[in-house]
């Protein structure tokens, strides 16, 4: 069946050309759009729940939140674990899928199963589930820093969440942009209960009428005139002299406003962490969360982009500062790799050309070197197997393998045209020539390809690993997999096309046999036979045929 193939792409050399040359352009298109990261991401199928219950302590939450979501989600498909973390005012579900479960399926079911779960819990309470990231999602953070003096922590909080927040999220890749630092701006309300207690209102009136004061409300048309004029009611609270002319109660017929039950102010909520910034003093920052599975170099140029964007529109002396950027340490990654394999292709492009010294021969292996290495990037774009230092060191260890079937093709095309050339006078006819060369790549080429295929297969154990082992070493697993299997491919269809074009004209040595001297006269003059040993007594003269003669050579 090989021997068949090989035979095929020989005299097909146009249809392996032209193949060879589509797939090498797949690769170079495949490699453009492989995801880059510096390290391959290792992190379990999670989706976290959040359930945010103001002002109660943790065992209350506890037992009517964290307990009713955790037992919940024991039941759903493909869970391996449910970890809770509880503490004042929140809940935190975490819940670990079993490996190779999609995240969106996984999410999908989490939703699903609250919706079930909505009923037990409290009626103020809705829990959310987290951003579709993974731990290794962090991928840039920015700090806003104000180099007049002129604007507070609560202005660049403001500036934060309700201007750059929003433009991020629009960057293709982002799953989430979360904001660290600074004063988040309140109207704030702070009632003296001896007033409350004059006018006689209690605080959950004062509570309902602020909640309920600022709403629009519409009713129907009025058709005056031929026209219609459409009825509404307008609510929004728009400045803090709005909120304390709200009427709560009502004493003797007079209202009661808001401002006469305490003072309304704005205020800062309250913290629970800050950012700082080079020793400089306190400052508002931005955490960029990438979306699981996304190009982390492309998400990252995104963010960047839309920052110089942005840059006009800010407030005068205010500039954003560049915390943590991953980029940087993928492109050291991917250059130090990339300056790796080319030193180790070239390093066995020059002793290649050293060993078989002849230029055109050694053109076959270093042609099928970088074609194997793209040809390796296809399924590995179609896998989603990502392109970072793992996945680029198994092209690394597989560089010198990659070679081998082509070095040893060429040497037995060599050894049998030289065979040839001894045997006759006259130059090897181009027929002949061809002849040959297609049956010494048939004779070993079966050989070679199964050799190639064992040393894909010693690499299955990796592909069993499983868990952060599994994740950490099966890129390493697929790209020398790939590499290699490209490789054996192109050993059995390339490289005869390439042999018979390139090994030409008359052999550059001669064959083995012709190394060796045939008579005692061609040997060095500092070499001597000397008498054989005496023959064994068992071999009598006829039997002088079948016995084993030995001479004995000596330097001089």
């Amino acid at each position: 069946m090989l021997s068949r193939i090989i035979e095929v792409c020989a005299r097909n050399r146009f249809l392996v050309f032209t193949t060879v040359l589509l797939l090498t352009l797949a690769g170079i298109w495949s490699l453009k759009r492989v995801p880059l990261d510096a390290l391959p991401d290792i992190s379990d199928v999670q989706v976290i729940v959040h359930t945010a219950w103001a002002g109660q302590p943790p065992d209350v939450i506890e037992d009517q939140v964290t307990y009713p979501i955790v037992t919940g989600l024991l039941a759903a498909p493909h869970v391996k674990a449910v970890r809770a973390q509880t503490m004042f005012g929140d809940s935190y579900v975490y819940v670990v899928f079993e490996d190779g479960a999609d995240l969106y399926w996984a999410r999908s079911r989490v939703i699903e199963y609250l919706q079930q779960i909505s009923g037990r819990l409290p009626e103020s309470v809705h829990p959310v589930i987290g951003p579709d990231a993974t731990g290794a999602g962090w991928v840039y953070e920015y700090a806003i820093v104000d180099k007049s003096g002129k604007h507070s922590l609560a202005d660049l909080r403001s500036l934060q969440d309700w201007h750059l927040r929003y433009a991020l999220a629009t960057v293709p890749g982002v799953a989430e942009v979360a904001t660290i630092g600074g004063y988040v701006r309140q109207y704030q309300v702070q009632l003296d209960p001896n007033k409350l207690l004059a006018y006689g209102i209690p605080l959950s009136t004062v509570i309902d009428k602020v909640k309920m004061s600022t709403n629009e409300v519409g009713g129907r048309v009025l058709d005056l005139s031929g026209a219609e004029y459409m009825i509404r009611g307008l609510g929004y609270l728009r400045s803090l002299d709005d909120l304390a002319t709200v009427a709560v109660g009502s004493k003797n017929g007079t209202p009661v406003l808001l401002r006469g039950l305490g003072t309304v102010s704005f205020g800062p909520d309250i913290r629970e962490g800050v950012a700082e910034w080079n020793g400089e003093g306190e400052t508002v920052g931005g955490i960029i969360v990438m979306r699981q599975g996304m190009n982390a170099l492309n998400v990252i140029n995104g963010v960047k982009q839309k920052l110089r964007e942005i840059a006009p529109s800010l407030p005068p002396g205010v500039r954003i500062m560049t915390g943590y950027d991953r980029s940087d340490l993928i492109d050291a990654s991917i250059k130090t790799l990339q300056r790796d394999l080319l030193e180790e292709a070239i390093i066995v492009s020059l002793v290649i050309i050293v060993f078989l010294f002849h230029f055109r021969s050694a053109l076959i292996a270093i042609l099928a070197l970088p074609i194997a290495v793209l040809v390796s990037f296809i399924p590995m774009y179609w896998l989603g197997v990502t392109s970072n230092i793992m996945s680029l060191g198994g092209i690394a260890l597989a560089i010198g393998v990659l070679v081998d079937a082509s070095i040893v093709m060429v040497e037995n095309g060599y050894r049998h045209l030289s065979e040839r050339q001894d045997k006759e006078a006259h130059p090897v006819s181009e027929p002949e020539r061809k002849k040959i060369l297609v049956n010494a790549a048939k004779q070993v080429g079966p050989a070679l390809f199964f050799s190639l295929l064992i040393i894909v297969v010693s690499f299955l154990p990796v592909f069993l690993l499983e868990a952060q082992e599994g994740r950490m070493f099966r890129p390493l697993a697929w790209t020398k997999t790939l590499a290699v299997g490209s490789s054996s491919i192109l050993a059995i269809t390339l490289v005869p096309v390439l042999m018979v074009m390139l090994i030409r004209g008359p052999p550059a040595a001669r064959a083995e046999e012709s190394n060796l001297p045939h008579h005692a006269g061609d040997l060095p003059a500092n070499l001597a036979v000397l008498p054989s040993p005496p023959l064994a007594h068992n071999c009598s003269q006829s039997d002088l045929p079948g016995c084993h003669v030995s001479a004995r050579i000596a330097f001089g």
